[in-house]
């Protein structure tokens, strides 16, 4: 019988690798990288990523259920239908830059200040989480889901192709451009020249 190993995995750059050379027994890892990994449909239920970094790895249908993911940025991911609302809740902080997102579900997450730039979230799913403060920079929000979302100070001055209906979410001082304008109006059948 293979015993639990009780020390995290800390500093260690993980390149090139599958999910199934990761070894999972180890149950944390701390200030990790892991680049261009093939992670698509791994199981990473339960375990602790600590502000470790993902770069450029395939991650698509990855498993998270009671994963935690503490200060963990990702950059040039795919994440392609990625439930993150399974994740753990407490201490969840993540940020996403140039990330392959779409039909990633991030319903009830408490993701206030949570950095997207330049990510493709087409059909991404943020029923009732709460994005205060969350910025939105050159993001395609094509038929993303926001309902009874918290968007108050979010930023969405150069996110495109978003259709936010204002009745049911809460906008306060939430931040958009003119040309943003149709994605609030959508829900109304307004035609802006």
């Amino acid at each position: 019988m293979k015993k639990k190993s009780i020390e995290p995995v800390s500093g260690k750059v993980f390149e090139k690798i599958a999910s199934v050379d990761l070894d999972r027994s180890v149950g944390v890892f701390e200030a990790c990288r892991f680049v261009q990994c093939a992670f698509a449909q791994a199981d990473f239920s339960g375990l602790v990523f600590r502000e470790c970094a993902f770069e450029q790895c395939d991650m698509s249908m990855v498993k998270l259920v009671g994963a935690s993911l503490q200060e963990v940025p990702f950059t040039g991911c795919k994440l392609l239908g990625v439930q993150f609302s399974e994740c753990r809740k407490l201490l969840l902080e993540m940020s996403f830059e140039r990330c392959m997102m779409k039909l990633s579900l991030f319903g009830g997450l408490d993701l206030k200040n949570t950095r997207f730039s330049g990510c493709d979230l087409q059909e991404a799913d943020f029923t009732g989480a709460n994005l205060a403060g969350s910025s939105f920079a050159d993001c395609d929000l094509r038929l993303a889901i926001f309902f009874h979302t918290n968007l108050e100070k979010a930023d969405f001055r150069t996110a495109f192709n978003f259709s936010i209906p204002p009745e049911s979410n809460r906008l306060r001082k939430a931040k958009f451009s003119l040309s943003g304008l149709p994605g609030l109006l959508d829900a109304y059948g307004i035609e802006l020249e």
